[in-house]
């Protein structure tokens, strides 16, 4: 295993270029030993991954604090969720539905005339460049949803330590790599990397095929724009955050308005407002705005402000809001403040003054602040939801008799996931989990949560008329692995399979 530009128990400098390449190398040929493992032994060293990260918990936490700024009660369910994903994934790829498996034997009657035997399954991409998030440094960080689906898909990871908690990556990677090396891991499959040099030489690598970012739109889309400068572009996985609009309906407003508040209170200032799924932007009836000041301030005056993750996001946290409620148009419901550990912003403007500038629609402010929008008739939100860039998430407050039906239908081409009567922030880790959406909430049509987040890292091969002795094991006839096969258009899938949809949730909530 490698953990580039790190030593026993130091941070080193910055990861030099020739450092870089020796980890993607080193990583290339790990992954060229390893992509034929079987279902059984790569699960074996994801379980072996979350085992370490649990014995080595409580080390993590503590340095997770210090550097972050986060609740111990928070950092400690949030590694417990990277565990938790690690051994679902386990499950997951022992049931071998990622394979995909497709076998068309022979048929000279085919419709289309004669048919070849042809047979299709995935594989994985090979070596995979992430970049891990500041807001998540367990989740969506050195061990989080982009390296542990890779891993499970059968590529070999070369990860780009986030340099707000920089040591705390140095330690998570050790783990990471001492777990894989008892469980019998090609070395080389995981490494970590440091500075923004040794970044771009990552993306820049022909031996890397894939990259996965969660940051800021700013940060992926100049990884985008490099990417595609490559000689060989390769798939871009960015989850680059969002507004998650959130359209109060006039019946569930004028029935629960101060519900609605107290979960919009609680929502846009979790974890100080720095998750990707804040609701920016809360959609009301008119003429409600002294009554909207007066139920913030009173949910509000609990709330306990603390520390935002970096310098660099405060400062970027400060001049968004000043920007946004600098704007023509906007009031302020709550003033809030910048001070180190910042107390919460709302403002408010009008469904005409977004018509005018439907900029005000689209400025993520990543801290404690959000946005009322009024609106004089329920007939308008179809209109002002096309004026929304693309989603993380939607939201419906509403009445199970309300006609949404166009509003509805106008969220689901703009978003990841709709919700009703819910709140965006918190994203279970689940089979039907869809954590994306139409850029710029990402770059892909794909989920960075859950087990369909595996697939992105695997393509499908097709082999045709192959020897029955050279076919790999997912395309056998006899099925050594017992995965799921599609044969001659039917599935089929094995009762005595190393996996079942039942048992692999058994032990995980």
């Amino acid at each position: 295993m490698s953990a580039a530009g790190l030593s026993a128990g130091t941070l080193q400098p910055a990861t030099a270029v020739a450092q870089l390449n020796e980890a993607v190398e080193a990583a290339h040929r790990a992954f060229e030993l390893g992509r034929q493992a079987d279902p059984d032994r790569r699960a074996g060293w994801l379980e072996a991954i979350a085992a370490g990260l649990e014995q080595d918990s409580a080390g993590l936490v503590e340095i997770a604090a210090r550097e972050t700024h986060l609740a111990v009660a928070r950092l400690e369910g949030e590694l417990k969720r990277a565990v938790f994903q690690l051994r679902l994934f386990a499950a997951e790829i022992r049931l071998g539905e990622h394979f995909d498996a497709t076998i068309d034997h022979a048929d000279p009657a085919w419709g289309m005339g004669p048919r070849p035997d042809l047979r299709r399954y995935n594989v994985p991409l090979g070596v995979v460049g992430v970049f891990g998030a500041s807001n998540f440094p367990f989740a969506f960080s050195v061990m989080g949803g982009d390296s542990a689906s890779a891993l499970a898909a059968g590529c070999a990871v070369v990860h780009k330590a986030h340099d707000a908690h920089a040591e705390l990556a140095a330690r998570t990677a050790r783990t990471v790599t001492d777990a894989l090396d008892g469980a019998g891991a090609p070395s080389g499959l995981f490494a970590l990397v440091t500075g923004r040099q040794a970044g771009e030489a990552l993306v820049d690598d022909p031996l890397v095929k894939a990259v996965g970012f969660t940051g800021s739109t700013a940060g992926g889309r100049a990884l985008l724009n490099r990417i595609a400068a490559r000689p060989e572009p390769i798939p871009f996985f960015g989850e680059l955050g969002g507004i998650n609009a959130v359209f109060a309906m006039p019946k569930a407003w004028a029935s629960r308005r101060a519900e609605i508040l107290a979960g919009y209170a609680a929502s846009f200032t979790l974890g100080m407002g720095q998750f990707c799924t804040k609701p920016g932007l809360l959609f009301v009836p008119a003429r409600h705005a002294a009554e909207i000041r007066g139920q913030l301030e009173q949910e509000l005056s609990a709330f306990t402000p603390a520390r935002l993750l970096s310098e660099r996001l405060h400062a970027g946290y400060a001049d968004a809001v000043a920007g946004l409620r600098g704007s023509g148009g906007v009031d302020v419901l709550l003033a809030g403040d910048f001070a180190e550990e910042p107390s919460p912003t709302v403002l408010l403007t009008t469904a005409a003054e977004v018509r005018k500038n439907p900029g005000l629609l689209r400025q993520e402010m990543f801290g404690p602040a959000s946005l009322v929008v009024e609106y004089q008739d329920q007939a308008e939100l179809p209109g002002l939801a096309g004026l929304l860039e693309g989603q993380l998430t939607t939201t419906l407050q509403a009445e199970e008799d309300d006609d949404v039906a166009a509003l509805a239908a106008r969220l689901v081409d703009i978003s990841g996931r709709v919700l009703w009567n819910g709140w965006p922030t918190g994203v279970t880790v689940s089979y039907a989990q869809h954590h994306g959406g139409p850029y710029p909430a990402t770059t892909s049509a794909t989920t960075s949560v859950g087990t369909a987040a595996i697939r992105r890292f695997l393509r499908p091969v097709a082999y045709q008329s192959f020897p029955a002795a050279r076919l790999p094991e997912p395309l056998q006839d006899g099925n050594p692995w017992r995965v799921p096969q599609r044969v001659d258009g039917v599935w089929h899938h094995p009762s005595g399979g190393s996996g079942s949809r039942t048992s692999s949730g058994e032990g995980l909530q």
